[in-house]
């Protein structure tokens, strides 16, 4: 069997009325000349993204598509030139590799999370977003026993309000989004105000690139820190865990670089005694169900972020949909990903543009100072 071709899809994710107004998705297929074919999801920058994969179509033509290891390292090396390409080339790894574990599996007729080492549960434990506490008591209602609110506008009094509103059995997660304004002792005052919440963590209480900042505030907050979505490979979070700055790790798994380097990550973090919980913030559900295979064999996975109540063209572009039941998602037993994208709902949906600033952020700038971020 030989790769014959690499094909990308493009498509506008936004959600009406949503903070990400230019949202997008990108799905790949890998076509093989025995008439098997591979989904794939790759984010980061998808319309950037998306001509990475394709210049990277050359090199995998011809290629064995069972040789997965091989054919990382082929297209990692390929990207030197460039740089160490991060979320960019993370992406386009990504998308190529996750559609190569899913032609295995179909290839020998097995679920990838076999092709992993094999499940050691059968459902994945979800979390869900919740701004209000009106929010927060609809989605335990649901089943969910996970929340976090990623809003960076007083994450003090949200998280109040949402304690109050779920008591004390269910697990909060505060992500304040490591924005560039708040100092490291600003960092610290909040975190250790939320510590009276018993948060499952707290995330990204500065930006994660500044790692010397991140320590400084796991040594003074005593909740779990988190971080680790917008870094790619196994090298972008190796100081993370290895200095045990991080008490969960989140990759994404739409730009982490793969299946196989989320895994070496786990591996990695699990000597560590780091927990494991995918980021899912802004992707697709192909990526979504990629982690779910992965998850499933993994023994330090923590919980999984889940856009509940999405945009609606995330349930028609991808089938079949999901199994959810009581907040946790059922893996599947369908060979390879057991999941297909429909081109036709794709098309319906052009992308219209590439960036744009969270609503969150344009309020916060505009009407709020320091002071008021800091719940004072």
């Amino acid at each position: 069997m030989k790769i014959s071709d690499i094909k990308t899809y493009l498509m506008h994710a936004s959600v009406p009325g949503g903070g990400w107004t230019k949202r997008n998705w990108l799905f790949v297929k890998v076509f093989t000349d025995e008439g098997i074919y591979g989904v794939g999801e790759a984010s980061g920058w998808p319309r950037v993204v998306e001509t990475a994969i394709q210049d990277l179509r050359e090199i995998l033509i011809g290629e064995d598509p069972f040789q997965i290891e091989r054919i990382w390292q082929k297209m990692y090396l390929a990207m030197m030139g460039h740089g160490m390409t991060g979320i960019i080339g993370g992406g386009a790894l990504t998308g190529i590799e996750m559609a190569l574990w899913d032609i295995k599996g179909k290839a020998l007729g097995t679920p990838v999370w076999n092709l992993l080492g094999g499940k050691i549960r059968d459902r994945i434990r979800l979390y869900a977003h919740a701004h209000t506490p009106e929010r927060a008591r609809e989605l335990v209602d649901r089943g969910f026993t996970g929340l976090k609110s990623g809003g960076i506008i007083n994450p003090i009094e949200t998280m109040r309000a949402l304690r109050e509103a779920v008591g004390p059995q269910i697990d909060l997660m505060a992500d304040v989004h490591g924005p560039p304004w708040l100092t490291v002792r600003d960092a610290i005052r909040v975190g250790q105000t939320l510590e009276e919440f018993d948060l499952l963590f707290y995330e990204d209480p500065v930006p994660p690139e500044h790692i010397e900042n991140l320590a400084k505030v796991a040594r003074h907050v005593n909740l779990p820190i988190a971080a680790g979505e917008r870094h790619a490979h196994i090298y972008g979070v190796r100081e993370l865990i290895e200095r045990e700055i991080v008490d969960v790790i989140q990759p994404d798994t739409g730009r982490a670089g793969g299946l196989m380097q989320m895994k070496k990550m786990a591996a990695m973090a699990e000597v560590h005694g780091i927990g494991f919980a995918p980021h899912d913030g802004s992707l697709g559900p192909v990526a979504e169900m990629a982690a779910v295979h992965l998850l499933a064999t993994l023994p330090n996975f923590l919980i999984l972020e889940h856009l509940e109540d999405d945009a609606p063209q995330r349930y028609e572009v991808m089938q079949p949909q999901p199994e959810i039941v009581d907040g946790s998602i059922v893996v599947p037993d369908a060979p390879g990903l057991g999941v297909d994208i429909v081109e036709e709902a794709i098309a319906r949906y052009p992308s219209s543009g590439n960036v744009s600033q969270p609503r969150e952020y344009v309020y916060f700038q505009a009407k709020y100072g320091r002071a008021k971020w800091l719940g004072q």
